[in-house]
């Protein structure tokens, strides 16, 4: 950062002391992760001079022939790692990706389903006061109430009484395995259109850990390109040949202009890295370490929801210590350990003070740490929670943490 740091020291500051927080401390917010040096090559690269407006071959402005071979390459890894028939890999992010869904292939006020906010669904999947809940007729669908799982049966008889016309499926917060065929024979049986949005585990998808949904039927596929898949903070659209055309006009020029060229590149150079045989060792491992925390945790008391994980995520109801999740994620940071609070399902707390805390393992296993760091996290984890009040405590655990880090460079900042 020598151009910064001679340009802008306010900057370079600020840049120096994240550099050092994420050096320093132990990442387990699960959508979160650490890209590589060539990904950070390509998201600072001369592509960000560029306006491209339109697709490869059909642009608006000329000097277009290095932007379309870029787009090109990005959408033929994209279309080769999750086995689609049509990727649009322009989407900023995923909300917006999730947006061109629904304006593709819904009309307003359509009916839809989507798994309700609290109990492990996105904003975007119905949420009243978001776009979604807005513009269309979202009717929630839930986990069941003792085992927190997703009930099939029970999601098969809401939509046989409101008759969506699309389903969706793939979540935020939920730590276990999803039945994409159970889903699309309830979508088959509803005349509905499928859409996975699987943003967190896209990665593990991709590592071939994780089933496909579109080895299942799925019309359409959504996800952003960093959480597990390891990529700049982006999105993609994957879909059915029979859906390419709206969803592409949706995206341009139905809700965005040009996209982000240099953002294209690193998504060009995310899925190069994930069709390496290397990143399904990673995706294992992700599993793995989630198993190993879950385990350790287990056996200090925490009340994990759904009893463990599937997948790189974990939820915990921290209400059997007396402890709100706000306070564990303000004890937790000031030991070095960054997680975010959490809804639980039918959390009687509300969402900005909730009951829970939710935590994974994308970045810890990046940086190359394996299950006997896992153990020894829930450890400190556990320390913290039971004398969150302790600052000595924190202190200690502080110093600990780091320690640990050392050993384990964060990519791109070695």
């Amino acid at each position: 950062m020598s151009a910064i740091q001679k340009q802008d020291s306010a900057v370079y500051k600020i840049l120096d002391s994240e550099i050092k927080r994420q050096s320093e401390g132990i990442e387990l917010i699960p959508s979160e992760n650490y890209v590589s040096p060539a990904i950070l090559e390509a998201m600072g690269s001369i592509f960000t001079n560029k306006y491209s407006e339109g697709y490869p071959g059909k642009r608006y402005y000329g000097g277009q022939q290095f932007v379309d071979q870029i787009e090109n390459l990005a959408i033929e890894r994209a279309k080769k790692l999750f086995n689609a028939e049509h990727a649009n890999v322009q989407p900023y992010s995923g909300s917006p990706a999730n947006c061109a869904v629904y304006f593709a292939l819904l009309e307003y006020k359509d009916t839809v389903m989507g798994l309700k906010l609290d109990q492990g669904g996105h904003i975007t999947h119905g949420l009243p006061i978001s776009f979604s809940g807005k513009f269309y007729n979202f009717v929630p669908y839930y986990v069941d109430p003792k085992t927190h799982l997703l009930d099939y049966e029970a999601i098969r008889k809401i939509a046989l009484e409101c008759k969506p016309k699309l389903i969706v499926a793939g979540y935020t917060a939920y730590p276990r395995d999803i039945d994409w065929t159970a889903f699309k024979k309830i979508a088959d049986e509803v005349n509905a259109i499928t859409m996975a949005d699987i943003s967190h585990i896209a990665g593990l998808i991709a590592g071939k850990q994780l089933k496909n949904p579109f080895d299942a039927g799925f019309d359409v596929v959504t996800t952003t390109t960093h959480k597990t898949l390891r990529g700049p903070r982006s999105a993609i659209i994957m879909c059915r040949s029979k859906y390419a055309k709206p969803i592409d006009k949706a995206v341009f020029p139905g809700l965005q202009g040009g996209p982000h060229d240099h953002i294209t590149a690193a998504k060009a150079v995310c899925f190069g890295e994930a069709l390496r045989p290397e990143f399904q060792i990673y995706a294992a491992q992700i599993i793995k370490n989630a198993k190993a925390l879950a385990d350790a945790l287990a056996k200090f008391g925490w009340k994990l929801i759904t009893g463990g994980t599937d997948n790189h995520l974990l939820l915990a109801d921290l209400t059997v210590f007396g402890l709100r999740g706000m306070e564990a994620e303000e004890a937790l940071d000031k030991a070095g350990i960054t997680l975010n609070k959490n809804t639980v399902p039918y959390d009687p707390r509300g969402p900005f003070d909730p009951s829970g805390i939710r935590f994974g393992t994308p970045a810890v296993t990046t940086r190359g740490m394996k299950e006997p760091e896992m153990k020894q996290i829930a450890k400190w984890m556990d320390e913290v929670v039971k004398h969150y009040s302790d600052n000595s405590c924190l202190e200690r655990v502080k110093i600990e943490v780091k320690e640990l880090c050392e050993k384990f460079p964060v990519p791109g900042i070695e």
